[in-house]
């Protein structure tokens, strides 16, 4: 039977691959590195390495939670692909939670606009506070011009990147836990270019 709470984190809707593995309130140990547009090849490499480093196996787990994007289409789906099978063929519970909060998880203090550059000057925002060690939602995530959202909202740092606290996030109400996992999809806030084309015909 198992007594404590074993959670492994995926978030790769950035140029960084991030992978957790936690013991209740602890981190067992983490992977956060920069990528080549590999995220498919490196992240199950990851997640393997982490489990023999510790000798724990997959069914030591028993919940997954996932960075759900926004952000780059073919990153953010190859976290959640992974997430998916191995919620399912586990059967324990997977959790969302938006990548953007992930990495203003990495602030300790303060207001953060946490984006990531969609081009053209463009960008996926959302803005989130840590206070006492807890990250909360300020301003919803968006798609919409750079210049236009730094603007429009309040905040004390703006980041495009940084190491996710997962321990802040889990004590927040950011998590949601997926209810069918077969409908387990990511938020790409942005249409697909297949789904632009798709439209012109």
């Amino acid at each position: 039977m198992k007594t404590s709470l074993t959670t492994l984190v995926i978030d790769t809707a950035t140029s960084y691959l991030y992978v957790g593995l936690f013991e209740d309130k602890r981190a067992i140990d983490e992977v956060y590195q920069k990528g080549h547009n590999d995220h498919s090849v490196t992240l199950m490499d990851a997640i393997s390495q982490l489990f023999e480093k510790h000798s724990l196996k997959a069914d030591s787990l028993n919940r997954i939670v996932v960075g759900i994007g926004p952000g780059s289409y073919t990153g953010v789906r190859v976290g959640v692909v992974v997430a998916k099978m191995l919620g399912w063929s586990l059967s324990i519970p997977v959790y969302t939670v938006s990548s953007l909060a992930m990495m203003a998880s990495s602030q300790a203090s303060g207001k953060t606009l946490a984006w990531i550059d969609a081009r053209r000057g463009r960008g996926f925002m959302g803005v989130f506070e840590t206070v006492n060690a807890m990250v909360k939602r300020l301003e919803d995530d968006v798609y919409d011009r750079v210049d236009t959202i730094k603007s429009r909202v309040e905040y004390d740092q703006a980041i495009e990147e940084g190491k996710p606290d997962f321990l802040r996030l889990d004590k927040s109400d950011l998590l949601e836990e997926v209810k069918d996992i077969h409908l387990l999809a990511p938020i790409y806030l942005r249409e697909t270019e297949a789904e632009i084309e798709l439209q012109k015909k």
